[in-house]
């Protein structure tokens, strides 16, 4: 009966969301509170009963019961709990219904946090959120319903896939979907501005916290995803230029610079109408990603569906919105009103350039993502577009970005100068040329450019440190007035200041790992000794072991340095007889942010055993800087302007009518 009744509340939840999105759109068109406030109600309601369908496929999951076809095929009695939990997501049925569930999810904090909002607004972006959620309801009940049953069941599963049988499965999907579907609410905001034609700061104020929160979860996503793949796949890579992974950077491009043009928006009235587009074209980017994951398209390791029928079904809601959205963009945009001037040479000048960069940046993946499938479709021929293309595309656009990136903020409003902010990033141009002069002088090999890239890195932080000190007057006014200042700055400022440094110490690590990465990959016996970057590392042995659900390879390895023993590692390899497939479990050894890095391939006649070992200079740097980007972002988010909602303009405040 668990199984009947997820499948009857995702039914239910179907037509509260065909309510949430009719009912209160006639309540706005004829002005009656009450028709509109259901728009609340319905959006609550339809939260509760997906939670509840959602909690049914995980009991079923849990429970293990095999007359239902997603368990059948996803699941075995002996997986471990964490991973029977987190395999409800690890297919494309149940990350589908996760989808929908973070969608309502986000369509009932707004209705429960929306009450800042003007009535008529917050009906209208629930509508369009409920017209979201039903194609999505719709699509899941009609192509795939995760509650199927089976008329013979079996006493077994098929087991998980055994790629997805790690605590990565737990983080990466739900942070990354919180990021995708987030989206949706700035999408919605920007619909329901268009149908009303009408857009102010206020409107920026109330949709950049949304758009934030988006944005800090598809930051956190796509670094654990690029983490998960980096110890998993026992490539030793953590970015591939994967198309599914390309689908998940194209929102994220639009994301930032939709947060930047949010903030001009709302501090000077202005890029109305390029606000408007970036927050479709996000959201847009998120279904395209969704699109690519599911409707057989790509041969990934990251795709689910191969069901062409899946694919047209999302193809149809892909055109229905991005189609729909545009249209009324082309034909409403132009009766929204443009904001105050300002000159090229000022902090919003300085931010519609990083917008132009990124969204630069954003086309370049878009096409090189998305050109092959065209070619093929045309003509029959297939192309693959990989690293190079992305690398002489993509990258030159960055470095003129993360070059003026520290400008920006030194910029005054409506007109900057430019010559007052350069010297003010002095101390910061010097700690980049002392960077650059170092790496010249101390590293041999490897790129030519990669002390530059640093040195560039070290601008961007210092340029964010600099920022922060100006503001403080540090050196200037006395140290406890400006621990004082220090307390009392805006916390988006000190947001700001993180995030930007964040980009920084990312790039630190991209360089390092790809510039001075050091490799041997070979076949040991036991006793053998490889070196690597002045490690010695020597294989002890190899023993077997059984696990829940997988028989298990362990290779143990004593890592020296200069005679002295570190410690073990313990690459392994997994084979699950169910699923009749193997997977490699990386062993790593940290050393500040560096690692060594081991990954076990086949055993040859001879007992010896294939092995990649790395070493790679400061490549957690990649990781930790998106948390600081994250973290900058929260920091924003718990800046006061934010929690106490939006003021509204004075002239139009006898127009707009509370909502209850």
């Amino acid at each position: 009966m668990i199984a009947e009744a997820g499948h009857y509340a995702l039914v239910l939840a179907l037509a509260l969301a065909l309510i949430q999105s009719t009912v209160p759109m006639l309540g706005a068109r004829w002005g009656d509170p009450a028709l509109m406030n259901v728009a609340r109600s319905a959006a609550l309601a339809q939260l509760l009963f997906v939670a509840a369908s959602f909690t049914a496929l995980v009991m079923l999951h849990v429970a293990s019961d095999f007359s239902v076809v997603n368990v059948f095929e996803n699941s075995h009695s002996m997986k471990p709990l964490l991973y029977k939990i987190t395999g409800v997501w690890g297919n494309h049925e149940g990350s589908m219904l996760l989808w929908v569930s973070i969608l309502a999810l986000f369509g009932g904090l707004v209705a429960a946090f929306g009450n800042n909002l003007p009535l008529s607004l917050r009906a209208h972006v629930l509508a369009v959120q409920g017209w979201i959620a039903a194609a999505f309801y719709l699509f899941i009940l009609v192509t795939s319903n995760p509650f199927l049953r089976i008329a013979s069941p079996p006493i077994e599963g098929r087991d998980l896939n055994p790629v997805l049988q790690d605590i990565g499965l737990a983080v990466h999907p739900p942070m990354l979907y919180l990021g995708y579907v987030g989206f949706s609410i700035s999408f919605s905001f920007a619909i329901a501005a268009l149908i009303e034609g009408r857009i102010d700061a206020a409107w920026a104020r109330w949709v950049r916290p949304w758009t934030l929160v988006a944005w800090i979860f598809l930051t956190l996503g796509i670094a654990m995803g690029s983490y998960w793949a980096y110890y998993e796949l026992g490539w030793g890579g953590w970015w591939f230029w994967d198309p599914v992974e390309n689908a998940s950077l194209m929102p994220w491009l639009a994301g930032t610079a939709l947060l930047h043009s949010a903030v001009v928006m709302e501090k000077r009235n202005a890029l109305k109408v390029w606000t408007i587009l970036l927050s479709i074209l996000t959201f847009s980017l998120s279904l395209l990603g969704t699109f690519l994951v599911r409707s057989g398209v790509l041969t990934s390791v990251h795709a689910f569906a191969t069901d062409p029928s899946r694919g047209v079904f999302i193809l149809l809601i892909l055109c229905l919105f991005i189609g729909g959205s545009l249209s009324l963009y082309a034909w409403r945009a132009s009766a929204l009103k443009q904001g105050g001037l300002f000159a090229p040479i000022s902090r919003e000048g300085a931010l519609v350039l990083n917008n132009l960069f990124l969204t630069s940046a954003c086309a370049t993946v878009f096409i090189g993502t998305l050109y092959p499938l065209a070619l093929e479709v045309l003509t029959g021929d297939k192309i693959s577009v990989g690293a190079p293309f992305f690398n002489l595309t993509f990258g030159p656009l960055f470095v003129p970005l993360l070059a003026a990136m520290p400008f920006g903020p030194l910029l005054a409003w409506k007109r900057g100068d430019l010559l007052g902010a350069a010297q003010r990033l002095t101390a910061a141009g010097i700690a980049a040329l002392v960077a650059i002069a170092v790496l010249f002088a101390w590293v041999h090999g490897g790129a030519t450019l990669a002390p530059l890239a640093i040195g560039l890195a070290v601008f961007v932080i210092g340029g964010a440190l600099s920022d922060l000190a100006e503001r403080i007057g540090l050196f200037r006014v006395p140290v406890a007035t400006a621990m004082a200042r220090a307390r009392g700055l805006p916390r988006a400022t000190w947001g700001t200041a993180f995030a930007h440094a964040g980009v920084g110490v990312a790039l630190i690590g991209i360089v390092c790992e790809t510039t001075w990465n050091t490799e041997y990959i070979g076949s040991m016996k036991p006793d053998e000794t490889a070196k690597v970057a002045g490690y010695q590392l020597k294989l002890d042995g190899v023993t077997q072991r059984q696990g829940p659900n997988f028989r298990e390879m362990i290779a143990q390895f004593t890592v020296s340095l200069d005679g002295e023993t570190l410690r073990a590692m313990t690459p392994s390899k997994r084979n699950f007889t169910t699923r009749g497939s193997s997977t490699t479990e990386a062993a790593l050894l940290t050393r500040g942010a560096s690692q060594l890095y081991i990954s076990l391939g086949e055993t040859n006649a001879d007992g010896a055993i294939a092995v990649r070992i790395y070493h790679k200079p400061l490549v957690l740097l990649i990781w930790w800087g998106p948390v600081l980007m994250a973290f900058g972002g929260l920091l924003s988010l718990s800046d006061r302007r934010l929690r106490v909602g939006a003021p509204r303009p004075a002239k139009a405040a006898r127009a707009l009518q509370p909502a209850e």
